[in-house]
């Protein structure tokens, strides 16, 4: 199958965080666009809370290394948060909001990548910790899965 082209899929993304005491689980099924551009690949959707009526959009890139970066919010808006996941690194990235650009860490102490492209299907599952000024905000895992 042609992914430069672009394949409509369905996503259902589980998101649960751990800060101190509190524990917060998220569930997202979205519809998406699985796209190659060179050796990577791109999962593009928007990210809806019907709550507050906002979406955001979001892109994971997998590269083939095995690394993943995830976007959310667009380079022109008021928002917007890089993470990259490398599997046993500490990575420092930036965090743009309103109010002024945040520097921010991830330790990724686990990172699996899996997929199938007949059919198109796949999993991504990151455990990960997320720093910022030193301090320790919180652990989070992400399971997205998807299929054409």
């Amino acid at each position: 199958m042609d992914l430069s082209q672009g394949v409509p899929i369905q996503i259902h993304l589980e998101t649960f965080v751990t800060q101190g005491e509190d524990n917060e689980t998220h569930v997202f099924d979205e519809l998406g666009t699985l796209v190659q551009m060179g050796n990577a690949l791109y999962i593009r959707y928007q990210e809806v809370d019907e709550d507050a009526g906002t979406s955001m959009p979001v892109t994971m890139k997998l590269r083939e290394d095995g690394d993943v970066q995830l976007s959310r919010g667009s380079s022109n808006g008021d928002t917007q948060l890089k993470l990259f996941f490398a599997n046993e690194k500490r990575v420092l990235t930036r965090y743009r909001t309103p109010y002024g650009i945040i520097p921010v860490e991830t330790v990724t102490p686990r990172i699996d990548v899996r997929m199938t492209t007949e059919p198109v299907a796949g999993e991504v599952y990151i455990e990960y910790q997320l720093f910022a000024n030193n301090q320790h905000l919180g652990d989070y895992r992400l399971r997205l899965q998807f299929n054409a």
